[in-house]
């Protein structure tokens, strides 16, 4: 099994998440993160004081899977979450050692 880690752009979580249904995976964890990459950031201007975003908003998504589904899931990710422009976000591989669904004490593949 592997857990897959991606950050989106915040206005993308809509169209990764139809995508990611449209395939059968429906179970995900969704964190509101803040990230710094080579957009770098940007300057506001706010009651006529100018002031440094170093940090933009993303969103987290974690998902884990079986390692059969790994290929499918991050092709569907990128699908529709890439407008073609900078900070559209990176996906991470990560393997999972065990899973136990508390509520029944499934483990592994069946907890998930």
């Amino acid at each position: 099994m592997k857990q897959i880690t991606a950050i989106i752009q915040p206005f993308r979580l809509d169209d990764v998440r139809d995508a990611l249904n449209s395939i059968g995976i429906h179970g995900m964890t969704i964190l509101e993160v803040k990230g710094v990459g080579r957009q770098k950031g940007h300057t506001e201007l706010y009651r006529g004081a100018e002031y440094m975003i170093d940090f933009l908003p993303k969103i987290q998504l974690d998902i884990v899977v079986t390692d059969d589904a790994v290929e499918q899931v991050i092709e569907t990710i990128c699908c529709a979450a890439q407008s073609g422009k900078i900070g559209d976000g990176k996906i991470f591989v990560k393997p999972v050692e065990r899973v136990i669904r508390i509520r029944t004490g499934e483990i592994d593949e069946s907890a998930v």
